[in-house]
């Protein structure tokens, strides 16, 4: 990530004072980690409308409007979307604007510099955004660059999300068989470095087609692994994450759930687990959210056991996600007094602090 990129979750704490000044938000970052999709969330926030259009596919007169003559005189008509903009408050998204026609770019100068074209003027409190692929990532991409006038009339967000980020989303936007191969698998992800020409790669959108495929196949429900889920995966995001996921599927009974440790106690299924292992299983805790609601007494011995078995990084990490949960108080309490083989938990964090 470079030095003034930022992720998802610091992109949502500071564009709301743009968004608040009536000021143009342009988001630049690679293809499919999702740009289109946080617009979308922030006009839910707003309770607006969005209108969308591929500044790409854009003439002069999808931007401008068409004339009229009237005697004399000849006056602008605006075309819809930008009308509805003008008449209502709307989040008004311009979409591949480095792709567009050099007329199209200089025609939402005085868009983004004055809300405003050919005298029809924004509705108050109608919001723009932008996006594009430049930026650091724009040599891998067939797109225009932004002279210094056109990006002073746009308030610039170089995006770089984490996987923290695509998996906090993904908890209740894909089947839990596809997040757990992502949290076990940060690197098949999406693609770094350059991209070799007409060779299918990874991204974050192209796992959601995957899922969205997969889900609607029903290849996922079954417990005889589908020979079909690898071509798919192969067609939908390349090779070498395709043969990676067809046997994370295929083996997918062997993966240890959080309901197998808290609810049945099966403790002996990570007892071959790594750190990574280890630390991957305390996010599925986080995502799943566990500890937003007291835990019954069961399931903090069951909880307890676990805690003991972990290596000291993961055990604080444990620790840490169950005090940002909502009910941290009685859960971490309850995790401190439980006892294992006669023992609370309280005198495991003495050895862990102790060094």
């Amino acid at each position: 990530m470079a030095s003034n990129s930022i992720d998802f979750k610091t992109f949502n704490l500071v564009a709301p004072f743009v968004v608040a000044d009536k000021k143009p938000v342009l988001i630049r970052g690679r293809h499919g980690i999702g740009k289109s999709e946080i617009v979308y969330q922030i006009a839910e926030t707003l309770g607006l409308p969005i209108v969308e259009r591929r500044a790409s596919q854009m003439t002069e007169g999808d931007l401008m409007g068409l004339p009229s003559v009237n005697g004399d005189s000849t006056s602008w008509n605006p075309p819809d979307w930008f009308k509805l903009a003008c008449e209502e408050a709307v989040v008004l998204f311009l979409d591949e604007i480095d792709r567009a026609t050099i007329e199209v770019r200089q025609g939402i100068f005085e868009l983004t510099d004055s809300r405003k074209l050919n005298g029809h003027r924004l509705h108050e409190d109608t919001v723009i955004f932008g996006a594009i692929n430049g930026g650091e990532h724009g040599a891998q991409y067939q797109v225009g660059e932004f002279d210094p006038a056109e990006l002073d009339r746009w308030t610039v967000f170089d995006v770089e999300p984490t996987v923290k980020d695509w998996l906090d989303w993904a908890s209740e936007n894909v089947d839990g068989a596809v997040w757990d191969f992502i949290n076990n698998n940060h690197n098949h992800l999406e693609h770094e470095g350059e991209f070799e020409p007409n060779k299918v790669y990874p991204s974050r959108r192209s796992w959601k087609r995957l899922n969205d495929c997969l889900v609607k196949g029903k290849l996922l429900d079954t417990e005889k692994p589908q020979p079909a889920v690898y071509n798919l995966t192969c067609a939908y995001v390349g090779f070498e994450a395709g043969v990676k996921f067809a046997d994370f599927i295929a083996n997918y009974e062997r993966v240890v759930t959080v309901e197998d440790l808290l609810v049945k106690g099966k403790l002996k299924k990570t007892k071959d687990f790594s750190i990574n292992d280890h630390s991957a299983m305390v996010e599925k805790m986080e995502a799943e959210k566990i500890f937003d609601k007291e835990l019954p007494q069961k399931q903090l011995n069951n909880l307890a056991k676990y805690f003991v078995s972990l290596p000291s990084e993961v055990a604080m990490k444990l620790w840490a996600v169950m005090g940002a949960g909502e009910e941290n108080i009685k859960n971490t309490l309850g995790l401190h007094k439980a006892k294992v083989k006669g023992k609370e938990v309280r005198d495991y964090f003495v050895k862990i602090l102790g060094g």
